[in-house]
């Protein structure tokens, strides 16, 4: 068995060391696009689960960061967007279990238990989600987008304070299917 020199074993740390660093820092980003929820006092927006924002001219239900969160029409009290192909578009909005959703006053934010037992955070009883294809704070792409996951046809709408859903931001928004 040949051993390595001094130099050899420095020239592999040099090597080593920085595609270990790049690999850690992979592997954390990994975690940084989550829809895990922060809670805890409204008036932290860092400990907020829900704010609401400005988007495209219209007042929208976000996450902190300022990413807008959707509704489907076929979601009322249930979860329907269950598959990890529904998931992987739409992503659901969820805290860890035994935590409750924050928002500005006056916004009445629940939770409903998805199928695998997470707890996904609910505007007027419908379950909220972020759009895969909002690639920036205040896009609302997934306005008027339609698909259909297991069987299920869905319609998805910007979510806004009052209830009601927001106005498409332009003809191409409705695009539907997985014209994303």
């Amino acid at each position: 068995m040949r051993t390595m020199s001094t130099g050899e074993g420095r020239r592999l740390r040099r090597i080593a060391l920085p595609v270990l660093a790049l690999g850690l820092l992979a592997v954390s980003a990994c975690g940084a696009g989550s829809s895990s929820a922060k809670t805890g006092d409204s008036a932290d927006p860092s400990k907020t689960t829900v704010m609401i924002r400005d988007a495209s001219g219209e007042h929208v239900l976000t996450t902190p960061d300022g990413t807008t969160l959707y509704v489907s029409d076929q979601e009322q009290g249930k979860v329907l967007c269950t598959s990890s192909a529904c998931a992987a578009v739409w992503a659901p909005l969820t805290l860890p279990t035994g935590d409750t959703p924050t928002g500005p006053g006056g916004l009445e934010l629940t939770t409903i238990q998805r199928p695998d037992g997470t707890a996904q955070v609910a505007y007027d009883g419908r379950p909220l989600y972020t759009f895969s294809f909002d690639h920036a704070a205040g896009q609302v792409s997934g306005e008027g987008q339609t698909d259909r996951f297991d069987g299920t046809d869905f319609t998805w709408h910007a979510a806004t304070p009052t209830g009601r859903t927001a106005a498409p931001t332009s003809p191409s928004s409705t695009r539907g299917g997985y014209n994303y």
